[in-house]
């Protein structure tokens, strides 16, 4: 693996709080999401990326995705109102905002503030949906969003709280977003949590749909579940799962091409600690790999092994499991993973028992005397290049070359929202 090209953060993104987070791609440009907004960069050149615009907007995650020419914009933090001048407010306040933001990229110099839907807890995540049928003009959000702690209840977010926020979007008509149904998707109540290893489910962290197979995969706190959406409006709960002994925080999910698996991965610590040492071990802070055995409504998720990088890192280095893509291969399901400081790994789970790493990049800590919240957020391969927005050093350019990966560099997309999993070759 190589390092192509790096692109510092830069401007009212440059200070060590303002964390880069997730990343979606339409032709030749990246979109980055920073706490402070977003930056869009032309990736024409891969070697040679250059920023083409930086919107200001403060309110984290500012995790981001794009259909079109809209941009939607999660903001997880109580904010004073939903415009781009807000400041932070207490969340107790019945007055404070948290919720999607929508702007109009047709032109990626200067992209244009649309429309704001205010949710329930706010956006931590989202995921987009696109419509079928009578509804093709219209994409559907899918909001997560969860309580953690006392910190987290407002007045519009309590407990229980294990739903998620469904937003509809004409998308010739963006201003008339809505939220249409805030379904329950544990109706018992989810995992209740034990002890100080595996977190409550009250509500999800990261959702990923495959459109083309009616398939949605939930990473849900203390649950791992798989969903029908074949109604974009009524998703339906098929099989949920529970890892009491090594999982603590359901944290993202990843189908295969096929979708008869899911990755599913552990946030141990939240992102902020040393999990990738001797003391913690293989097993947590991991991926945990899934079979899905069955079809329809009689699937069931099936336990087969666990995956994390073997290589041992400093105690000032933040490293867990986080977010990645597949690297598309016909018959083979191989990913690229960002694990924070822990670099960014590409590794083969052809067989669910046996997955192994085949290569991988990493700087080594940002200090070696105190903890830095830093490395990888997002690894994903798009169009033969695999983009890495590091939450310190700013926009990353990869490539690797090996005659397992090689294959993938002739597959091209026009749009890649990674939560949107596309379907690579059936």
């Amino acid at each position: 693996m190589t390092l192509l090209a790096n692109i510092p953060k830069q401007g009212d993104f440059a200070s060590t709080a303002a964390l880069n987070s997730d990343l979606a791609f339409k032709g030749k440009y990246a979109y980055a999401g920073n706490y402070n907004g977003f930056v869009i960069y032309d990736i024409s050149k891969p070697s040679k990326p250059t920023i083409v615009s930086q919107v200001l907007c403060p309110g984290s995650q500012n995790d981001i995705s794009i259909s079109g020419n809209l941009l939607f914009l999660s903001t997880d933090s109580s904010r004073s109102d939903n415009s781009c001048q807000s400041v932070a407010k207490p969340v107790t306040d019945p007055t404070a905002w948290e919720g999607i933001k929508i702007f109009d990229i047709s032109d990626p110099a200067n992209p244009q503030y649309v429309k704001a839907v205010e949710t329930d807890c706010g956006s931590h995540t989202h995921t987009l949906v696109p419509g079928k049928g009578v509804d093709r003009n219209s994409v559907y959000v899918y909001v997560s969003s969860y309580l953690l702690g006392d910190t987290s209840v407002g007045a519009d977010c309590k407990y229980p709280f294990d739903q998620i926020t469904i937003i509809k979007v004409p998308t010739k008509n963006p201003t008339g977003a809505a939220v249409v149904a805030e379904p329950v998707l544990f109706p018992d109540g989810g995992n209740p949590g034990g002890g100080s290893t595996t977190y409550p489910t009250t509500g999800c962290h990261d959702l990923t749909v495959y459109p083309d197979k009616d398939l949605m995969a939930g990473a849900c706190m203390g649950d791992g579940a798989l969903f029908d959406v074949s109604n974009p409006a009524k998703p339906k709960l098929i099989d949920v799962v529970r890892d009491t002994v090594n999982f603590a925080f359901w944290h993202s999910a990843s189908f295969n091409n096929k979708a008869n698996k899911i990755v599913f991965t552990d946030e141990l610590g939240g992102g902020g600690a040393a999990t990738c040492n001797p003391t913690i071990g293989p097993n947590r802070g991991a991926n945990a790999i899934y079979d899905i055995v069955g079809h329809g409504k009689k699937a069931e998720l099936k336990f087969r092994s666990y995956y994390k990088i073997s290589r041992a890192n400093a105690d000032t280095e933040n490293c867990v499991a986080h977010n990645g893509s597949l690297i598309p291969v016909k018959g083979k399901d191989i990913m690229v993973q960002a694990w924070y400081q822990g670099g960014i790994s590409v590794w083969d789970f052809t067989n669910s028992r046996k997955p192994y790493e085949i290569g991988f990049f990493e700087r080594g800590p940002l200090s070696d005397t105190q903890m830095i919240t830093g490395g990888s957020w997002s690894a994903y391969y798009y169009n033969g290049y695999i983009y890495s927005n590091d939450i310190q050093k700013g926009l990353d350019v990869l490539q690797i070359r090996d005659k397992r990966t090689d294959p993938a560099r002739w597959i091209k997309l026009k749009e890649l929202n990674v939560q949107t999993q596309p379907n690579y070759f059936d």
